[in-house]
């Protein structure tokens, strides 16, 4: 069997994060990707403060993983919608990261998410150095790979395996658990800034919902509300038994 060349030539010096392209040219295909993006991020970081008390880890959001060296650099780089990679620091060099670049620091990421428009076939593409499966499956290699079909409100799961990506099953509540982050990710039909669509969301393991940071101002501001209304019906209890509910 031939083995598979790699395209692109080599380049002789290699640039770093901050001199790399951190966006691959693609612009964002609809409104909703950004808010998407801001979601699972906001809603996840709660819980990766408590899985990394130290803050290493690093979120990508349609920012380049840069696998392999190549001129011009973007041959070897992919732009996921969404990515996590765990154990590396946020900054470099006490800078933001403006892209990851896989071949230097060689974490893998746990999590990719893309969200497909159209039939997915971008996303499904297994094109030997090409296509973004292949890519994902072959070269970057995260744990858990996702396709958020956005038009039809619907998500697909592979786990790595041995070296190939596998389809998981989703569970008896719809969606799928990633056990290292103790989080399910499914569907949620629901208004999100100002948007009543189907989202692409995460759960605890007890099947709870995780607010996002406006979720849980509203949340907060109910429960102080519902304390206030229960404690002007008990004062007006007291005031009916003629008790100064004051005095008490």
């Amino acid at each position: 069997m031939n083995a598979i060349v790699a395209p692109g030539t080599q380049a002789t010096t290699v640039p770093d994060h901050t001199q790399l392209p951190d966006k691959d040219g693609v612009p964002v295909r609809n409104s909703q990707e950004p808010w998407q993006s801001m979601l699972l991020t906001e809603s996840l970081e709660p819980e990766l403060r408590r899985l990394y008390p130290e803050g290493n880890y690093f979120i990508g959001q349609d920012v380049g993983i840069y696998w392999r060296e190549a001129d011009p650099p973007l041959l070897g780089a992919k732009a996921p919608d969404w990515y996590l990679v765990p154990d590396v620091p946020r900054l470099l060099n006490s800078e933001l990261r403006r892209s990851y670049v896989l071949h230097r620091e060689l974490m893998a990421p746990l999590v990719i998410l893309e969200y497909a428009s159209g039939d997915g076939s971008e996303e499904r593409d297994r094109t030997p150095w090409q296509g973004k499966f292949w890519v994902y499956e072959h070269m970057i290699r995260p744990a858990f790979y996702g396709i958020y079909e956005v038009e039809l409100g619907r998500v697909e799961v592979y786990h790595l395996v041995e070296n190939r990506f596998e389809q998981l099953l989703a569970n008896e509540s719809g969606r799928f658990p990633l056990a290292p982050l103790g989080v399910e990710l499914g569907i949620w039909q629901g208004r999100y800034k100002d948007y009543d669509l189907p989202w692409l969301r995460w759960w605890d393991v007890q099947g709870t919902l995780l607010r996002s940071d406006d979720e849980r101002v509203d949340e907060e501001r109910r429960e102080k509300e519902q304390a206030q209304q229960r404690a002007e019906r008990l004062a007006e209890k007291l005031r009916s038994l003629g008790v100064d509910p004051d005095a008490v």
